[in-house]
């Protein structure tokens, strides 16, 4: 499949309706997702990113259908992850001296995968590359999310293309961001922005002041995941400056597990008390080791505050749990509390590790705590109540 986005681009990538999981079992596509690849042709032709190895020799064959492949002029490769450059080993087989543009980051990385010394071109910010009437422009974009990542945007045709930033795991026909479910658009946007931007969070806002600095004219935005973004393109542009400024809702959300529903009685006593204190606030509740871990942590970005309770095992605290609070350090949020809560019946040393759990990932912690023997009784579940209440309103 292929398609024409106007007359100097054609998008030549794939879209994957299968796909489940990626980085490995790390984040969850719901909705699938697309490799998004683009031909640009003017007086000289320019092939930017190809696709995940999987697909590489689907790839080669339809791309062969669209060009000569020797008709390719350059290759531009805006971030060497193998979902963007898995098909470049068996395109290089068929143009082996053609020119690679990337940063010199990015020459480490695709060396360091595929053990090849193809001809690189090191590019940095302001870089340009004639391809007749019209230019590619460079933009380094390091950790946006990758040190070898950047962007290129064509002149004449106002089109950045982005790579990663503003993308979405995401797979339709549409292709178009004002075709496709709005609602579903937004959630797997804010889901990638989420689960994978985060860290990088003053990067992003870093990098969004300079591109917008440069004063460039931006009609549309070729991502390398999900939609294009052509209608009002720079709403995502927008939210991204949003999301990175520590982003957060009026909503706590409630993260537990439970062996025996002792910790999941508490935590719906504890949702009652928050209720009880605050009408307005959005409650959420979820059980880490039944609900979808990349949907919870999307939970938490929006959060103001979140609660994280587990019963005491061996000493210790429940694996999903302590699954999940190690993605939420890594992903360094800002500006949120939180505190600690569960059930024992033998030693309950839970709440403790995970309050210090929550302080290693960045967040205040409001209090050192709810523990509640056994089976709570009806004074516990008052106890939870007030401990919901307290919290709500020291959040208002």
């Amino acid at each position: 499949m292929s398609f024409k986005i106007n007359d100097s681009i054609s998008w030549v990538g794939k879209i994957d309706w299968e796909l489940r999981k990626f980085h490995g079992e790390e984040y969850s596509t719901h909705k699938g997702t697309t490799y998004n690849s683009y031909l640009v042709r003017d007086k000289h032709t320019a092939l930017i990113d190809t696709v995940w190895s999987p697909f590489r020799e689907e790839f080669i064959d339809q791309l062969s259908q669209e060009i000569t492949l020797s008709d390719i002029d350059f290759i531009i490769a805006n971030h060497a992850e193998p979902d963007h450059s898995g098909a470049l080993p068996e395109l290089m087989k068929a143009i082996p001296d053609k020119p690679i543009y990337c940063t010199a980051n990015a020459i480490k990385s695709l060396k360091g995968y595929y053990h090849q010394d193809w001809n690189f071109q090191v590019v940095k910010t302001g870089d340009r590359l004639n391809l007749g009437s019209k230019e590619l422009v460079f933009v380094s974009a390091p950790m946006l999310h990758w040190p070898d990542s950047m962007f290129c945007y064509l002149t004449e045709d106002n089109v950045l293309f982005s790579n990663d930033a503003f993308g979405q795991h995401y797979a339709s026909e549409l292709m178009y961001n004002d075709l496709v479910d709005q609602a579903e658009l937004y959630q797997e946007c804010i889901k990638y922005y989420a689960n994978i931007l985060t860290p990088f969070s003053k990067l992003v806002a870093k990098k969004i002041q300079e591109v917008v600095g440069l004063g460039l004219p931006v009609d549309m935005i070729c991502t390398s995941h999900g939609v294009i973004w052509r209608d009002d393109p720079l709403q995502i542009v927008n939210k991204y400056a949003e999301w990175a400024d520590d982003y957060q809702e009026n909503q706590i959300t409630i993260i537990y597990d439970s062996m025996w529903n002792s910790t999941r009685n508490m935590a719906e006593a504890i949702a009652e008390g928050i209720r009880s204190a605050d009408e307005e606030v959005a409650v959420k509740l979820f059980n880490s080791a039944r609900r979808d871990k990349n949907d919870i942590i999307t939970e938490v970005f929006k959060s103001k505050a979140i609660l994280v309770g587990s019963s005491t095992i061996n000493r210790g605290i429940l694996s999903s749990v302590a699954g999940i609070l190690e993605e939420i350090r890594g992903l360094g949020f800002k500006k949120k509390r939180a505190a600690a809560f569960g059930s024992y019946g033998w030693s309950g040393e839970g709440v403790k590790m995970i309050t210090d759990l929550l302080k290693e990932g960045g967040f205040e912690v409001v209090n050192d705590g709810l523990r509640e023997l056994w089976n709570p009784d009806r004074q516990s579940l008052e106890n939870c109540v007030s401990f919901g209440r307290d919290l709500a309103e020291a959040l208002r």
